[in-house]
């Protein structure tokens, strides 16, 4: 091979690497930038526009248990005193206290219960007392409404559920014209924290889950103070037709359970939940409870003996008693002169004891001597048999005669030999005082002066009556007050010798 073609052949071998270098370097993994459109220029980031956040609602503050009286009768607790510090506008609201007249709004939505007025307004009365309404205990029976309970609604805002109250859902369902926003609120919070199952402390048949021992302890530790050992020293009801704890723990457990955690509207009743009892504690108070008798202690002739009408609800005479016109010593006209005690006397001795002078005077007799009569003699005493201008079969149905009879027989007392010519009272102070605290200081105040019996002019208190007249005393402690749920001491199971330690120390209370 000469020289040329060598040099040719190196010549092609060097081309051919050149171009292999020139395809491998194409292939690379560095891509050459294909060719694009113009980018568009630069713009600003779009705002984001952030969703509103709901404020959050505020807290309620109030008393869950106070709301719990309100759901009961919410009138009556208006009407306490204790409450009478909310500011109700006299062009926004009705007067506190003032039971509301003819029917609730809603009434008109339902037809089975055939109950009209205040009780149409009370919050219980659609809703149950186990706060279930047509799916508890108001679910048949006359307390049938068809409305919803408030059970379900305690897993709610408890703003939600003052709005309901302000109209917010139904505007028939507003109460905020009756009461005060905190009122409201209380109820508010009650419905949202302070409801409780009471399918707990209750079975099918009414019965109490709780033991009957362990309620007789919290029984005697309270509630003996008022209601007495039987649970028939205040009746809730008429005379004809009572009502004591033997009565509703049986009859009504959800009514006892809900009152024995809250207290009863307008009256110094303790509450359970603030005493610090249990839901165990209550149903074990209920299981006692229930053991109770359904009798009366007294027959309700006492409070007839004092003021009659105050007892069966009708309005005080007008006119004269008939048998007025034949004394002219005792200046008094009206009702007065229809009240036994005006001319019996508080000590039923008449004309030969208290009101034996005086300007209560009448020279009538008194009846302590008749105790021996029989029923039919007495009757025709009180029937007008026997004088036909001293007939109250007119006013008092027969019910109400015999109890007047069987006080005469059976429960007046003589106190001649305790109560001392000077009024003064052979009794003991000490005991009294303990007896007053456990007891009548809940209503009259430590020092008797809570409750004014006369006006601002002639104010009249306990200690007015303890040193004034005695006899009065001892009657009204003995039977209790016409309408009003004073207990009765007979009822408490006070003796005579009780009864004077009491009345000893309500003469050591001011008497202005």
């Amino acid at each position: 091979m000469n020289k040329n073609v060598l040099r040719r052949m190196i010549m092609i071998g060097l081309l051919l690497a050149l171009f292999a270098l020139a395809v491998v370097s194409c292939s690379s993994d560095e891509p050459t930038a294909a060719p694009t459109e113009a980018s568009p220029p630069p713009t600003e980031a779009p705002e984001v526009v952030e969703e509103p956040v709901a404020p959050e609602e505020p807290e309620l503050e109030g008393d869950s248990v106070r709301g719990g009286l309100l759901y009961d009768k919410w009138w009556a607790v208006l009407a306490a005193a204790e409450e009478a510090d909310h500011d109700h506008e006299e062009d926004d609201h009705d007067a506190p206290g003032a039971a509301p007249e003819g029917d609730h709004p809603l009434w008109a939505t339902q037809s089975t219960n055939e109950r009209s007025g205040a009780d149409t307004w009370r919050c219980k009365e659609c809703h149950g007392w186990d706060y279930k309404g047509a799916e508890g205990a108001y679910g048949s029976g006359s307390h049938f409404t068809g409305f919803p309970g408030v059970f379900a609604s305690q897993d709610g805002s408890a703003n939600d559920i003052l709005a309901a109250m302000q109209g917010g859902t139904n505007s028939d369902h507003d109460f905020s014209s009756f009461m005060a926003e905190q009122d409201l609120i209380d109820l508010s919070l009650f419905i949202a924290q302070a409801l409780i199952n009471t399918d707990d402390l209750i079975n099918d048949d009414k019965s109490s889950v709780g033991d009957v021992a362990l309620g007789q302890a919290y029984y005697e530790s309270t509630c003996i103070r008022c209601h007495g050992p039987e649970g028939n020293a205040i009746n809730f009801a008429g005379i004809d037709d009572p009502e004591f704890l033997g009565h509703l723990a049986p009859d009504n457990p959800w009514e006892f359970v809900h009152k024995v955690r809250f207290g009863q509207p307008g009256w110094p009743m303790p509450s359970g939940i603030v005493n610090g009892w249990t839901n165990e504690d209550v149903a074990n108070v209920l299981a006692f409870a229930q053991t109770f008798p359904e009798e009366a202690a007294l027959s309700g002739g006492g409070q007839l003996y004092d003021k009659w009408w105050a007892v069966v609800g009708l309005d005080a005479p007008e006119e004269d008693n008939p048998l007025w016109a034949s004394q002219s010593t005792n200046e008094r006209s009206g009702a007065d002169t229809w009240r036994c005690k005006e001319c019996h006397g508080w000590d039923y001795l008449g004309a030969e004891g208290a009101y034996g002078s005086g300007s209560h005077f009448t020279g009538f007799t008194g009846v302590l001597d008749s105790a021996s009569m029989s029923d039919e003699e007495l009757l025709a005493w009180l029937n007008g048999t026997n004088n036909g201008d001293h007939d109250y079969s007119g006013l008092l149905d027969e019910f109400a005669l015999n109890a007047m009879v069987t006080f005469i027989q059976d429960e007046m007392r003589d106190v001649s030999g305790i109560i001392n010519d000077d009024k003064s009272v052979s009794g003991d102070p000490a005991n009294g005082k303990e007896m007053w605290d456990g007891t009548c200081s809940a209503c009259h105040g430590v020092d008797g002066k809570k409750i004014n019996f006369g006006d601002d002019e002639e104010p009249e208190y306990v200690g007015t009556v303890g040193g004034g007249n005695p006899w009065e005393f001892f009657h009204k402690a003995s039977f209790g007050q016409p309408g009003a749920p004073m207990p009765s001491g007979i009822g408490l199971g006070w003796s005579m010798e009780e009864l004077a330690d009491l009345a000893a120390f309500a003469q050591t209370l001011p008497s202005e």
